[in-house]
């Protein structure tokens, strides 16, 4: 009760409070998205890469949220263009995205004039510091998530296990890979302040690693892993406000705990069926 009572005293609790809901719902969506096209070393390359826009948006007095989701855009689709074109392999152009990013960010922050900016928030998150624009766009890429999904989530699923077969069926494969890349990067982008850009892909890929040890389905996959995204992301606040530990490592570790515990009850669930049949 304390701490819903801190909550509903001070705003930035607030608002840490609702982006962690809403950042839980993007990520779960989206992480399921990448881990069914076994690319989640794409999340992180357009994570990292990121970190280019914001080295370059410092350097000119910008917005790194707007700079880093420039960098994050066009890396991502960068990495689409090139895979689809056969010109370069996309885990060969998602590693070199990763790494230039992250030079590129470097180098143009070492010229920035002045004291250099603490760039912790963005590298380790910092939920704290979420503002009510950064809810609004939060709450406006879960809608067009949803949206998405609804209308055209057989599509995405399609052009997710198998971009020819799709192709064959008449759907738009490219189209719709494009958009979800770019939605992709929006959200890697915009989730940045919860977790940060070295945790954030722990963030995409343990909630649907533990949906899918309850079931096989994308839909229902994709909706518990929101579920444990949002619970992951709440608890971890409440845990950080009670022990005075870091946001987002609290919730990566409670993540992977919980990831932990639900694959030794499925193999010992497994095991007991196994003995039972035989």
């Amino acid at each position: 009760m304390e701490f819903l009572r801190t909550v509903a005293t001070y705003d930035f609790l607030a608002n840490a409070m609702l982006a962690a809901i809403l950042s839980g719902i993007a990520c779960g969506i989206v992480g399921t998205y990448v881990t069914s096209r076994r690319m989640v070393f794409l999340s992180g390359g357009i994570t990292h890469a990121s970190f280019g826009g914001i080295g370059i948006a410092y350097h000119f007095g910008l917005n790194p949220i707007a700079g880093a989701m420039v960098f994050a855009i066009l890396s991502a689709l960068g990495i689409e263009w090139a895979g689809a074109r056969g010109k370069i392999r996309e885990d060969s152009a998602i590693g070199i995205i990763w790494s230039v990013g992250m030079a590129v960010g470097l180098l143009f922050i070492f010229a920035t004039p002045g004291y250099a900016p603490n760039l912790m928030s963005f590298l380790f998150g910092d939920i704290l510091t979420v503002n009510d624009s950064n809810i609004i766009a939060l709450a406006v890429l879960v809608a067009v998530l949803l949206v998405v999904m609804v209308l055209f989530g057989r599509q995405v699923i399609y052009s997710a296990f198998d971009r020819e077969y799709a192709r064959s069926q008449g759907v738009p494969a490219d189209a719709i890979l494009a958009v979800m890349t770019v939605l992709t990067s929006v959200a890697i982008v915009l989730s940045i302040r919860i977790v940060g850009i070295v945790l954030l892909i722990s963030l995409l890929s343990i909630p649907p690693a533990i949906a899918a040890c309850f079931t096989k389905s994308y839909v229902r996959i994709a909706t518990l892993a929101s579920v444990f995204a949002m619970a992951g992301n709440v608890i971890g606040i409440y845990l950080a406000y009670k022990m005075n530990l870091p946001v987002g490592a609290t919730t990566i570790i409670l993540l992977a705990i919980a990831l932990f515990i639900v694959k030794l009850l499925t193999l010992s669930s497994n095991r007991r069926r196994g003995l039972a049949k035989s």
